[in-house]
């Protein structure tokens, strides 16, 4: 592997490889709030608050079944799926009649929705700091290009950032559900003339969204503090990632996860004071030749 050392030096490479990590949890919640925007037209602040309730959900969840690798299964199938309950009693409770109002009344109704999902965290869970424990199959280091140290933990969230990809697509383009959803986002009428309830279609889609927001939640819990507060940095990230790529494009959600991610990455190594920069302005520098975004914009 010296070849690959002599191209990249080992620093670089590691740096690398955690901002691909980064980029497997951005890409997995931006890509379920690109698909709420590119089918459903809504800009969802609320988003970054279901990545959050998801992180909290899989405390409570390791904590139920003793930490160690069962908790963290559990807390992996239960926590999604919790927040997918969640959402499905906002959508149908509220989100469902405002489809046909203008974009800034349902930002507003989101925004509203953030700051209640944020007091009811605080009420649930407190405001103490919590941890999920890395499970203990992740602990630990493996040897990549013959000698690079890298975690476990990562390296599974590297493995877990494709299958995503790939499950992702196989539901927008393979599925009848998926099909319908694409029609409905050109032409909700139409689709709704010829039978099928659109309502429904748009209500799975919107859950699907909010499971990745919580997925997203459930694979970052490990490797940060569970806190409130977490939503804030999120949810503006992933709406950066989400204008970058191209608005509702799923993969330009993971192209511009990964040059978000390997920009933070590569920042800190660069100008470790001022790291966090870096993304940003690879966003400005995107935009300013790309406005509309990398791929195709889907509004």
């Amino acid at each position: 592997m010296d070849f690959i050392y002599a191209i990249i030096p080992p620093r670089v490479l590691s740096q690398i490889l955690v901002g691909l990590s980064r980029t497997t949890i951005l890409f997995i919640v931006s890509s379920g709030l690109s698909l709420i925007l590119g089918v459903l037209r809504i800009p969802n602040v609320a988003h970054g608050s279901l990545y959050m309730i998801g992180a909290f959900m899989a405390y409570s969840l390791s904590v139920l079944f003793g930490g160690g690798d069962l908790g963290f299964w559990m807390a992996l199938i239960g926590a999604p799926i919790g927040v997918a309950i969640v959402s499905l009693i906002a959508e149908r409770g509220l989100f469902q009649y405002l489809y046909e109002r203008e974009h800034l009344m349902l930002l507003l109704l989101t925004f509203a929705f953030s700051l209640v999902f944020g007091d009811l965290v605080k009420i649930v869970w407190g405001t103490e700091y919590k941890s999920v424990p890395v499970p203990q199959m992740f602990q630990g280091f493996v040897n990549l290009f013959g000698g690079l140290p890298f975690p476990l933990y990562n390296l599974f969230l590297l493995v877990v950032g494709p299958i995503v990809a790939i499950a992702l697509w196989l539901f927008v383009n393979k599925t009848r559900i998926g099909k319908i959803a694409r029609a409905a986002a050109v032409d909700r009428e139409m689709v709704g003339a010829v039978g099928i309830n659109v309502s429904w279609v748009f209500a799975i889609v919107f859950v699907i969204g909010c499971l990745l927001a919580g997925l997203g939640g459930v694979l970052v819990a490990p490797t940060v503090s569970v806190t409130l507060g977490m939503d804030h940095t999120l949810i503006m990230e992933a709406f950066l990632i989400v204008i970058m790529g191209g608005l509702g494009n799923i993969w330009g959600a993971l192209l511009g996860a990964l040059i978000f991610g390997l920009a933070q990455s590569l920042g800190i190594l660069v100008w470790s004071q001022f790291g966090i920069i870096f993304p940003y302005a690879a966003v400005i520098v995107v935009l300013l030749f790309r406005p509309t975004g990398l791929l195709k914009s889907t509004w």
